[in-house]
């Protein structure tokens, strides 16, 4: 058997917004669509399933997001993730220059949690509060590395 990563799925309150963010920081709508039916009960496990879907991608085009906006049943809201919360919380991209990055971030309303950090003379990263309360790390590696 072999197995090969696909994407990362997520759930959003405003899909158009989201695709608006993710778009600006570089990656490229590759799909939309609008699903329902049987199939999509059966695959996603939830009666009347019913969602407007846009796949993303990194211009790389080894990355890809799945952004999933409910129709029908009606999306749960939840806290925003924390950081230390046990299960998948974030997104990670590396980037070109993280201070644009981060002003792109901030013209979506999306700012940092606490700010823009130094690894170890090879990362400067952060994580971003984005869209729908997702998590989003950026990092630029440094020209030194």
């Amino acid at each position: 058997m072999s197995i090969r990563f696909e994407n990362v799925g997520i759930a959003v309150r405003n899909l158009e917004a989201t695709i608006a963010f993710f778009t600006d920081l570089g990656l490229t709508v590759v799909g939309r669509d609008t699903v329902s039916g049987d199939w999509t009960d059966t695959a996603v496990g939830l009666d009347g399933n019913h969602a407007r879907i846009a796949m993303l991608q990194t211009p790389d085009g080894h990355g890809r997001l799945e952004l999933f906006e409910y129709i029908h049943p009606d999306a749960i809201e939840t806290e925003p993730t924390r950081p230390n919360e046990i299960g998948m919380h974030r997104v990670a991209f590396s980037v070109d220059d993280i201070d644009e990055a981060m002003e792109i971030a901030a013209r979506h309303g999306c700012h940092p949690l606490r700010g823009v950090a130094t690894y170890k003379d090879v990362y400067k990263l952060s994580y971003v509060r984005g869209p729908s309360g997702i998590i989003v790390m950026l990092a630029q590696t440094l020209k030194n590395h």
